[in-house]
């Protein structure tokens, strides 16, 4: 009898353990083998639609929530969504989502504003942060797979729920899911869709030189724009930490990430309006490598760096004899 009470008050301490699963690393483990025990929950919209999209988007690999943290699911959602396997990105998005969402609509309900201060601080709000991410990753996977109503529901849910959670940039800064879906929201209303991907600024420089090659200028300013745009604050900052070109090795010099990609983003939006025919805007373009971004390096792939700043004073040179 003594047995089965204390078998009765071990089960019983352990389901209490799994209400609080975040911070409880016993019951991780015991949602983990719950949720291995049923199947993966069909998600939003229609799961023929789903079925369809994903041998369109890629091959779909083997699910593996790992320690079920809220950080793993949306790693792990990031991973699928660079390989269109839009079936794993809904199986993390989801799972994080149901694990998380009360958690992260508490820590939206105390905030009036966006979390500010040290990284550790907005860290804080690590449930917020990751299911407001992950509604952004399902968007993107919606919007890949052509299903539009989809993506905006996952967009405006965000927007509407988790508006102040932010995303963590491994270069060391933070975004914000909600404003990015909503510049989702209006592209998809204007019928222009380009794609920049995880928003870093290695990626969006590499699609502006693309686009650049294409010869398409609108896509080049939408690349070159947003670079500046993200990128400016942290650009300038590492402009003024410097006296000179950085040296010692290509990892110095690329350590100054931001101030490289935002002067040769401004270098090829001059290069593109130059193209186009628009001296004016390209001039201004190359100013503001000069003027602002003066020690901005860019890397070729031949092996060199080479300096935007003093192209785009060669190319004001042209520009002169024009």
């Amino acid at each position: 009898m003594r047995k089965w009470l204390g078998f009765l008050i071990i089960t019983t301490f352990g389901f209490c353990a799994m209400n609080a699963f975040a911070e409880d690393q016993a019951a991780v483990s015991a949602a983990k083998m719950a949720a291995e025990a049923q199947p993966v929950p069909v998600p939003q919209g229609d799961s023929a639609q789903v079925a369809a999209a994903a041998p369109a988007m890629g091959v779909k690999a083997p699910i593996n929530f790992g320690d079920y943290r809220s950080t793993t699911l949306a790693t792990k959602a990031w991973q699928a969504l660079a390989q269109n396997d839009i079936e794993s990105v809904l199986a993390y998005t989801n799972k994080c989502i149901s694990l998380y969402g009360a958690q992260a609509s508490k820590m939206q309900a105390g905030l009036k504003d966006y979390a500010a201060g040290s990284n550790d601080e907005i860290f804080k709000y690590w449930a917020l942060n990751d299911v407001a991410t992950s509604y952004y990753i399902q968007g993107e996977a919606y919007r890949a797979a052509n299903m539009k109503d989809e993506a905006k529901e996952a967009y405006n849910k965000l927007i509407k729920d988790y508006s102040f959670g932010q995303a963590w940039d491994p270069k060391g800064w933070f975004w914000k899911p909600a404003d990015a879906a909503k510049e989702k929201l209006d592209m998809m209303a204007a019928g222009v869709n380009w794609d920049f991907g995880d928003y870093s600024s290695s990626v969006l420089v590499q699609k502006a030189w693309a686009a650049l090659a294409a010869n398409d200028l609108k896509a080049v300013e939408a690349y070159a724009n947003k670079t500046v745009d993200l990128y400016a604050g942290k650009a300038k900052e590492m402009q003024a930490s410097l006296k000179e070109y950085p040296w010692e090795s290509k990892e110095k010099t690329m350590s100054y990430w931001a101030l490289n990609d935002v002067g040769t983003a401004l270098f090829i939006l001059g290069e593109a309006n130059q193209n186009a025919g628009k001296k004016d805007a390209a001039t201004t373009a190359y100013k503001r490598v000069i003027n602002e971004f003066f020690y901005a390096q860019c890397w070729d792939p031949g092996g060199w760096f080479w300096k935007p700043s003093e192209a785009a004073q060669q190319k004001l040179g042209e520009l002169d004899n024009v």
